[in-house]
């Protein structure tokens, strides 16, 4: 059995990958040659001021008394340049959102696995291309260009990455940082002659970098004064900057100024999904080369947003945020970045008709480029016969739309060029996301039949050794066949060498090869089909159907739930009408009652907003005084018992009772301090991080008598959630931990029910490392449902409080006890465990069913296993590559979540099994007792 875990678990971590492999590949290719516009620039440097976090709406409507929050950027719309929306992607954070700005591609996804920090595929950008480029701002988002550029040529200065803190003080001043330090480089260079002349280079970038916005929006969330007074002070700081640019080039005309953002940000102080909060960001241009205003009667938009800006009458000009950097390319007439998929913007252009019809055309042949390489590598690897072209972008094709272009140019016929470049761009980008996905089809046939044999095989797994259906059917045993291996030998060496001829990568191999086992060693159970049939063909079929289409509906019942929350709310309501509808109510009406109620208190949650949209520390304060309460009744009534309650005990628990009263204090006395902005205090932060790291360790401490050992991880683990708690879900563990004990007792009245066994006091069993093998059981027909409403614990605890496949249902102020200062691994960790904790509590319930029910472990894991894995299927034919980024980065997510929980239950049940089975002692020799 050991053997096959293992193997299970080295499957499940293929069909895992599988999904990275692909929908998460790298789009880059590498081998193009750079395309710049043969005329003239009309901008010798260029500005980019990014407001990172800086939402549209935020910078774009005026105030409550009719003001803006930027005057000098509003005054820059009516009087100097254009404007307009840039439209970002998911993921919307920082780097992804940068590198669309600047190299014009959006991010490969794998970058995520680096903390949006390194360069997980070196790649071209606007600043390698500039022949000096300065910037200055955070250490997180600098250095990446610094390191993928050619050169040294890129320089970069940053504050200390312990500055970028959300309570100790006012996020402006990292802005403040920049503004000054650009003031004292151009200072120095007057008196510096090297320096003096670099910059009065041509085609040069300074790169602004401005978190402050983004910092307060976390920390105090956009509808602030902190927010929205760093606006002000960025627009007065651009002000200035722009001033200083003028007065040290002596007005000569030549400067581009454009001011936008990476990403927006939610009501609730978070981004990274698809809220148009998140990806609606402002784009503001003018200096050389940009379009003066333009006064308009009517503009026709979906959106109300002009009129709300009171901006209806300055034209409109939105973009895709990758559409930024051909644009700042052409203005200074660099070679666009080789992996740019942006479209020049030639509205935004203030220049001749010539000029944008040349632009236009290097743009379509950059990304044309791009095309060719991709479909070459792809020809390259692929056997003629089989090689399939894009047929809607043909050599000829190709050939046709250049000449054309060309011909039109030589005419004068400027407008007919800039559409037939559009026309033939977005061609070149439907053909290079068509030979991205190529391979698609044929990895997605290979994992789902490799998914579907891993589910029969696990199915005849258990029907083989874990129950009676097929007992007493014959079992005659025949001869093994040499065909069978044969076979399966034969066609594993044919997928090996068609996947060797086309120089396939060695996850192609695995990908290919692993159905072959998995179905051999299905085949090889086929006496257990056939028993399994027999058996199937004397059962009532009104009671296999009922059966079939009850399981049916509880599936589609959890995977619905990843869309909709609410479908946790609807199944919970059916498990709290369970009792009454068998005979459960007439033999335990107390359980019964207990089980309805926090039933249906659970189904509560899932209809609550998402954590953190308002956060409510008077409700964590309320969760820790019920646990209090909670505690002085348990040990209140453990002590009174006659069999005596040691003092070692006593004394874990008083222990677990004072770390719940430093929890609440530590939360309370936080939060003041960050309202006062004097940061997190020392002392708050090493109680946080000590009641965390003592979490796991005090529950071995206690008793292990069931209901004394699962109490007490409850009382450990809800301290850290306290901590990581900012409103009502510091409420949910304890419900489902309360739901969690009535389940332990409900099931051992359906067992004693069908009188498998006699119900023995949870007072008097105890957790065991070692137990008793003789005293498992075989599977039944109701050990389904135990495993089915396992995993419905366990989506509910996924799911319960937020949507995890959601980026932006996290919100940082969650781990604000244990840090401040802005670290992606240490926060993301944190939070993650913030997720688990209801995760551990479920399994640890579960550890105690499978005790009482004198049921193995391994059989109902297994039963686990296949629903999970028939949820995982479900969500692998629910990916989407179409549609808008946040439905194909959430079907992606769910998959992930699934295959992620399949992974996991693994590891977890091991560490409920240390949890509930190991004993420690405090001191002294062993003492043995009885309860």
């Amino acid at each position: 059995m050991l053997l096959f875990f293992t193997l299970g678990l080295l499957i499940h971590f293929v069909f895992f990958a599988s999904i990275f492999d692909i929908y998460f590949t790298s789009p880059l290719v590498h081998g193009m040659t750079p395309q710049f516009t043969p005329l003239p620039p009309p901008a010798r440097r260029l500005v980019l001021f990014v407001a990172d976090g800086l939402r549209a709406d935020a910078l774009y409507k005026l105030d409550e008394n009719g003001n803006s929050r930027a005057p000098f950027i509003r005054n820059i719309i009516m009087h100097e340049g254009s404007w307009g929306i840039s439209h970002t992607r998911v993921p919307t954070e920082s780097r992804p959102g940068h590198v669309a700005l600047i190299a014009g591609f959006y991010e490969d996804v794998s970058a995520v696995a680096k903390g949006w920090k390194e360069n997980p595929v070196e790649f071209d950008s606007l600043f390698n291309e500039s022949k000096y480029t300065w910037s200055w701002g955070s250490p997180d988002i600098l250095p990446m260009f610094a390191k993928g550029a050619s050169g040294d040529h890129v320089y970069t200065y940053s504050y200390d990455a312990k500055r970028e803190d959300f309570g100790a003080q006012d996020a402006t001043k990292l802005d403040m940082w920049v503004f000054d330090n650009v003031k004292d480089f151009f200072h120095r260079a007057r008196n510096n002659q090297s320096l003096f002349s670099k910059i009065n280079e041509e085609k040069i970038v300074f790169f602004l970098h401005l978190l402050g916005i983004d910092t307060n929006g976390h920390a105090h969330r956009p509808s602030s004064r902190d927010y929205k007074d760093n606006i002000k002070k960025v627009d007065d700081g651009v002000k200035e900057i722009v001033s200083m640019f003028n007065h040290f080039y002596g007005n000569d005309g030549k400067t581009t100024f454009i001011f936008t953002s990476d990403h927006g940000m939610t009501d609730w102080g978070s981004h990274g999904a698809g809220h148009p909060s998140e990806t609606l960001t402002p784009l503001v241009t003018w200096g050389a080369g940009i379009k003066y205003p333009q006064r308009v009667l009517a503009q026709q938009f979906d959106d109300a947003f002009l009129k709300e800006w009171r901006l209806e009458n300055w034209k409109r000009l939105d973009v895709n945020q990758a559409d930024i950097a051909p644009l700042m390319t052409s203005l200074i007439g660099v070679p666009f970045p080789l992996n740019s998929v942006g479209i020049l913007p030639v509205d935004y252009l203030n220049n001749t008709d010539l000029f944008k019809a040349e632009s236009m055309f290097t743009n379509a042949v950059q990304i044309l480029e791009q095309f060719k390489v991709k479909m070459t590598q792809k020809k390259e690897v692929t056997l003629p016969f089989l090689f399939t072209p894009f047929k809607l972008l043909s050599d000829s094709k190709q050939f046709n739309i250049l000449r054309k272009a060309r011909s039109y140019i030589k005419h004068r016929k400027f407008d007919k060029v800039v559409s037939l470049c559009k026309e033939l761009i977005h061609l070149a980008l439907k053909g290079l996301s068509y030979y991205h996905t190529y391979d698609r089809f044929f990895l997605g046939v290979n994992v789902v039949i490799g998914f579907v044999g891993w589910i029969s095989y696990a199915s005849l797994l258990i029907i083989k050794s874990h129950s009676n259906l097929i007992k007493g059917v014959s079992k005659e045993v025949k001869k093994p066949s040499h065909l069978l291996p044969c076979s399966f030998v034969a066609i594993g060496i044919l997928v090996a060498f068609f996947l060797l001829i086309q120089a396939c990568p060695w996850t192609y191999y695995v990908y290919g090869l692993l159905p072959v086992p998995i179905w051999y060693a299905v085949l090889r159970e086929f006496q257990v089909i056939q028993d399994l049939v027999a058996s199937v063909l004397t059962y009532p079929l009104s009671h296999f159907v009922g059966y079939l289409l009850a399981f049916t509906l509880g599936i589609e019942v959890l995977v619905l739930s990843f869309f909709y929350r609410y479908m946790l709310t609807a199944g919970l309501t059916a498990f709290a009408a369970w009792p009454f509808l068998t005979r459960l109510w007439t033999r335990a009406k107390v359980t019964s009652l207990s089980w309805t109620f926090f039933s249906l208190l659970l189904a509560v949650f899932p209809l609550m907003p998402v954590v953190g949209r308002k956060p409510d520390i008077s409700l964590v304060m309320g969760a820790g005084l019920l646990v209090l309460l909670l505690s002085l009744c348990v040990v209140t009534s453990l002590m009174k018992r006659k069999d005596g309650f040691i003092k070692e005990e006593l004394l874990v628990h008083l222990l677990q009772v004072l770390s719940t009263v430093l929890s609440m204090y530590v939360v309370y006395s936080t939060q003041s301090s960050l309202l006062r902005k004097q940061g997190l205090p020392l002392m708050n932060q090493i109680i946080s991080w000590a009641t965390l790291a003592s979490s796991l360790v005090v529950p071995l401490l206690s008793s292990p008598v069931l209901f004394q050992r699962l109490f007490s991880i409850l009382l450990s683990l809800m301290s850290t959630y306290l901590l990581l708690s900012t409103g009502y879900e510091a409420l949910f563990p304890l419900v489902l931990s309360c739901l969690m004990f009535v389940w332990i007792n409900i099931e051992q009245e359906t067992l004693q029910q069908s009188g498998v066994c006699c119900k023995q006091k949870l007072t008097s069993i105890q957790f065991s490392y070692n137990i008793d093998i003789t005293q498992f059981r075989q599977l039944y027909l109701d050990d389904i449902r135990r495993a089915f409403f396992l995993v419905f614990f366990l989506v509910t605890a996924f799911f319960g409080t937020g949507n995890i496949a959601s980026i932006n249902s996290f919100d940082l102020a969650s781990v604000y006890c244990f840090l401040t200062v802005f670290s992606p691994f240490v926060m993301g960790a944190l939070m993650m465990w913030k997720i688990l904790i209801p995760f551990v509590l479920v399994m640890c319930a579960f550890e105690a069913v499978q005790l009482t029910t004198q049921l193995s472990s391994k059989s109902l894991f297994l039963i686990v296993l296949v629903i999970s894995d028939i949820m995982a299927l479900h969500f692998f034919f629910l990916v989407k590559d179409y549609g808008s980024w946040l439905d194909i980065g959430t079907s992606i997510s769910h998959y992930v979540i699934v295959m992620s929980m399949t992974i996991f239950l693994v590891f977890l049940n091991g560490l409920a099994q240390l949890l509930t089975t190991k004993k420690l002692r405090l001191c002294g020799k062993p003492k043995s007792h009885f309860m």
